[in-house]
């Protein structure tokens, strides 16, 4: 199985910056694209950034300008450097990805458990 996890949410004041993080585990042959999600409460989910293999990037429009995606290929892993963060911010943030686990095989989509992210004052 492939699990992701999240790291490095938490509180932190308007105007200030986090760093998520998230790893991958599991048998995994490639991956086409890893990103990330978020959830406040009484809204729908929606995407905030995303990145592919090839390193192209898609970000919401909220958040242009003031969030970055990278990734580590070699570890799979993907990063959410945010900065001047907002009251608006505040949401459970979702790891996301498309994976290939095995050669020849469908790319299947996996979630991770979360991480909140809260900007307050």
């Amino acid at each position: 199985q492939v699990q992701l996890v999240e790291s490095g949410g938490g509180l932190v004041q308007p105007g200030g910056s986090l760093r998520l993080s998230c790893a991958t585990s599991g048998s995994i042959f490639s991956i086409r694209t890893m990103g990330w999600y978020r959830q406040a409460p009484g809204k729908e989910r929606e995407l905030v950034a995303i990145i592919t293999d090839g390193g192209s990037t898609v970000y919401a429009d909220s958040v242009k300008g003031r969030f970055t995606i990278s990734q580590d290929s070699a570890k799979n892993t993907v990063h959410l450097q945010m900065n001047s963060l907002k009251p608006e911010d505040t949401a459970v943030y979702y790891c996301d990805a498309w994976v290939r686990r095995y050669i020849n095989t469908y790319y299947h989509n996996y979630r991770g458990q979360g991480t909140q992210v809260t900007v307050s004052s």
